[in-house]
């Protein structure tokens, strides 16, 4: 599978959630290359700075410091980014309805996907 995307950004504080979704997105060739953060904060710092210019993000929506839904309102106000290049999939483990609704709702959102990513789920969004 190769999407043509050059930089996937994987925003989550849990190690073993990234290493799993890293590993699955190196298996799958999703993305030329895969950039972690375990920090909302420290990914909208980069992203501001031009450190990283990703084609997709896979956001973890509970985080502390800055959840998903506060990483977005961030986003919003960067101007040196262009969003409408960029998508984004909130990557929860959440089965609360309103995060879901609320995802939904945000006009960066691309999709919410349950934890855990799978290769099944990839191919899906790249069909």
């Amino acid at each position: 599978m190769n999407n043509g995307y050059k930089t996937c950004l994987l925003i989550d504080d849990n190690y073993i959630d990234n290493f799993v979704t890293r590993r699955i997105l190196e298996s799958s060739n999703f993305a030329e290359k895969i950039v972690v953060q375990q920090s909302a904060a420290d990914a909208i710092d980069a992203i501001r700075d031009g450190l990283i210019k990703p084609d997709v993000i896979f956001l973890d929506l509970r985080m502390p410091l800055m959840n998903g839904f506060e990483f977005l309102q961030e986003y919003d106000k960067l101007v040196n980014h262009d969003k409408t290049a960029t998508k984004i999939f909130m990557l929860s483990s959440s089965l609360d309805p309103v995060d879901v609704k609320r995802s939904g709702q945000n006009k960066y959102i691309t999709q919410f996907i349950h934890k855990p990513l799978t290769q099944k789920i990839l191919e899906e969004l790249s069909a």
